[in-house]
């Protein structure tokens, strides 16, 4: 028989430990830098009853659960680490740029917030009510009445850790990447991490998350002006870029944006191992590649302390997918969640503010509200096919090949009915009735020419045509049209494909008109889009008549 350890001895005269019948003799089962933890189960009784409470005592006895407990002078080793480590960065920041001393009291906000196991305890329950009534997603229930500053008890999870391969380790990946995505797109509760020892894979194949101790909060507008930076550089918009630089606290002024966006665009560049494709970003080479414009003394560049904590998590989940699959790409596997928080954020009844302002930059001209930007609406479009469930994250494709399906036509109907893309509508019903002006008076210039000026316009007609923007409207309904495209022979695949979605398409319109409950629910956005068709009419009209009265006054301007 094995030798009794020292808690196999305390357990039957102590009498908090008494309350627990302990597994493995006794011993731990798992043991990371800071703690051990033991497995155990909740003897029901008096005892149970007197800590915790009986209501409290009925809900937890019986119950198999994780003990934590710290080893005993972590606290002292951790505040020795972090005075040799804050000394160190205060002597680099003397010879190169970036705010380091920050960094590494960021690095010591989140350790010594690691030491406190009530805190972990309320991160645990914070996660679980965001995370927990996910399909495919397991959180543990954290026992808070039995958790102590350097005691945490927490539900039991039976699961084996990672690395798993083949596709069962590709479906972990996934979800841990649309878990992650979720947190900095929405919630903003961060998992800073995300490591395999934090993860389990349960016997029904969910993912669960076990530890909670290194978590960060992530303010909204420091989540979606993240992702206009990197849209911004990705886009060479130089506005958007400096925008957002400054937003997030990279730069305090502008005096050095034309040195540093070229240089940031480099960076990313560098990142993509060369491609210049953002679905090629790697996570640990870009740290790498701003840790080096951080050196540079020249630059007033520097990276903050939480966008270190994003990057450092999104390193530790790219390594974990690599290790699965060394063609996982992190910034291709997360194109689908990415995309459906944008259009259409779940969990809120009002679109963010931050979100709003991202959308209303990046899809109107100059961010005005004036003109839809097509050129971005349509990469947008061709972005979305590659959020389509048969996209995969493991191989590559070109985007100028990309054609859009009806799930992608779907997205697009949802969001510009939506009280997301509410702000597109009246730059929308401009750009719409300029366009119907526009191609009538190309045909009506086209009539004049072949009637050799016997066959006159009507008053207000053959206005001025905005060839540019006919050719951006056009390109966004190619992509739009892709979906239904057919072969040349009219026969094969894609034939059958437009069948398909023809009849798809009557069916939905038979149950609409037949389903009183299908009926409500369409009528909002059918009410929209008939208020779209009449505001482009009258605006038309507008456009027509204003000519036509500046024509019979002699105001019109010399073309």
């Amino acid at each position: 028989s094995r030798k009794p350890t020292k808690l196999m001895r305390l357990v039957g005269s102590d009498p908090i430990l008494s309350m627990f019948e302990f597994y493995n003799d006794c011993r731990v089962v798992a043991s990371a830098s800071i703690g051990q933890v033991y497995k155990a189960r909740i003897r029901r009784g008096p005892a149970l009853e007197a800590a915790i409470g009986k209501a409290e005592a009925a809900k937890w006895g019986g119950k198999t659960v994780a003990i934590k407990i710290q080893r005993p002078d972590v606290a002292a080793s951790a505040a020795l680490d972090m005075y040799l480590i804050r000394r160190t960065a205060m002597w680099l920041s003397k010879f190169r740029g970036g705010d380091i001393v920050a960094i590494a009291d960021t690095f010591g906000m989140q350790l010594f917030g690691e030491l406190d196991y009530n805190r972990e305890a309320r991160n645990c329950e914070d996660f679980r009510d965001l995370y927990g009534n996910w399909e495919d997603v397991v959180v543990p229930q954290a026992c808070v009445p039995l958790t102590r500053k350097k005691v945490i008890v927490m539900e039991w999870i039976e699961g084996s850790k990672g690395p798993w391969k083949g596709p069962e380790g590709i479906e972990m990946v996934r979800i841990g990447l649309r878990c992650s995505t979720d947190q900095l797109l929405r919630t903003g509760l961060f998992h800073a991490d995300p490591h395999r020892g934090n993860l389990l894979r349960t016997p029904r194949g969910d993912l669960a998350v076990i530890d909670f101790g290194m978590m960060s909060d992530i303010p909204e507008s420091d989540r979606y002006g993240l992702i206009g930076l990197v849209i911004g550089l990705k886009q060479k918009d130089l506005a958007l870029a400096t925008e957002n630089l400054l937003k997030l606290g990279f730069l305090e002024d502008t005096t050095q944006v034309d040195v540093l966006v070229p240089r940031l665009r480099k960076a990313l560049k560098n990142a993509t191992g060369g491609t210049g494709k953002a679905s090629d970003l790697s996570f640990s080479q870009l740290q790498v590649e701003l840790d080096a414009i951080s050196r540079d003394n020249v630059l007033k560049f520097k990276v903050p302390p939480y966008i270190t904590i994003i990057i450092r998590s999104l390193t530790i989940l790219e390594g974990f997918a690599l290790s699965v699959d060394p063609n996982f790409r992190l910034i291709r596997g997360a194109y689908p969640y990415v995309l459906k928080q944008l259009l259409s954020p779940e969990g809120v009844e009002q679109t963010p503010r931050a979100l709003n302002e991202l959308l209303v930059r990046l899809l109107t001209v100059n961010g005005e509200k004036k003109e839809v930007e097509w050129g971005r609406l349509r990469d947008l479009l061709v972005l979305a096919e590659k959020a389509s469930k048969s996209y995969d994250p493991t191989k590559d494709s070109t985007d100028d090949e990309v054609s859009v399906s009806r799930k992608t036509i779907d997205l697009f109907l949802k969001f510009m009915t939506s009280k997301t893309g509410l702000f597109l509508k009246e730059p929308l019903v401009h750009e719409l009735a300029e366009a119907i002006d526009g191609m009538a008076s190309m045909g009506e210039a086209n009539l004049l020419r072949l009637s050799r000026g016997i066959v006159r316009p009507l008053p207000g007609g053959n206005g001025p045509i905005n060839e540019r923007r006919l050719e951006e409207m056009k390109a966004v309904a190619d992509v739009l049209q892709s979906a239904l495209k057919v072969d040349a022979d009219g026969s094969g695949e894609n034939r059958r494909e437009r069948l398909e979605l023809a009849k798809e398409f009557a069916q939905e319109m038979i149950f609409i008109l037949n389903d009183g409950k299908r009926r409500e629910y369409a009528a909002p956005i059918l009410l929209e889009l008939t208020s779209v068709i009449q505001m482009v009419a009258v605006e038309v009209l507008e456009i027509r008549s204003s000519r036509a009265i500046r024509g019979m006054l002699g105001l019109m301007e010399a073309t």
